[in-house]
């Protein structure tokens, strides 16, 4: 598995599929390196149907592609990965059901102890957050930029930043060591998916 930094890119709540793997296209064009498919509302034939193209699709650019929460799918999709969720099947759990080859991500809120927890339990990454207020997630805006310096020494594994990510505030958390900014409307609400996808990803390039 290539190794996780850069634009991670969820996918809004979209019922139309082909809309879905156009954005997705321009994203991946732009330089996604990490795919999510995230939708809390398909049911599951239009989540299978999604998932199986997106998959496709991530294969043709050789980017990882994961499932949120689906574990189920994402084993009989034969997917690279689930993410966990706080309140979802333990990482521990998850990573016995799906073996020691696949991604599992977790969701760690601002709550370093949880990093830990899901990092001795197998994760792949951890994902820290909300920092900003999102258009697409309800939950408190709490997490300090603090965090990642925090976790330095102790978090090993890839740490991933959450909630509201526009390029402007990314710039300090990936300045403070974030290893991925994990970015859902200011991608795929964009006006050029494509071009806000490599603004993103400019910002792990080492300064000149």
């Amino acid at each position: 598995m290539q190794t996780l930094s850069g634009l991670y890119i969820v996918t809004p709540d979209w019922d139309d599929t082909d809309q879905l793997l156009s954005v997705t296209e321009q994203a991946l064009l732009g330089g996604a390196a990490l795919v999510q498919y995230r939708h809390k509302f398909a049911d599951a034939v239009l989540r299978e149907t999604q998932a199986l193209a997106l998959q496709a699709l991530c294969r043709r650019y050789g980017v990882p592609f994961i499932i949120n929460d689906f574990v189920e799918l994402c084993l009989a999709i034969q997917a690279d990965g689930v993410h966990v969720g706080g309140t979802d099947a333990s990482v521990a759990e998850v990573r016995q059901q799906v073996g020691n080859d696949l991604i599992v991500g977790a969701s760690c809120y601002g709550d370093l102890s949880l990093a830990l927890a899901a990092q001795a339990a197998g994760a792949s990454y951890v994902a820290f957050g909300g920092f900003y207020p999102s258009r697409v997630k309800k939950y408190p805006v709490t997490t300090p930029v603090s965090i990642l310096s925090d976790a330095k020494p102790m978090v090993h594994v890839p740490n991933v930043v959450i909630g509201g990510m526009t390029v402007e505030n990314a710039k300090p958390l990936v300045a403070a060591g974030a290893t991925m900014v994990a970015a859902i409307s200011s991608v795929y609400n964009a006006h050029d998916p494509c071009r806000a996808a490599q603004e993103f990803v400019a910002l792990f390039r080492p300064a000149q």
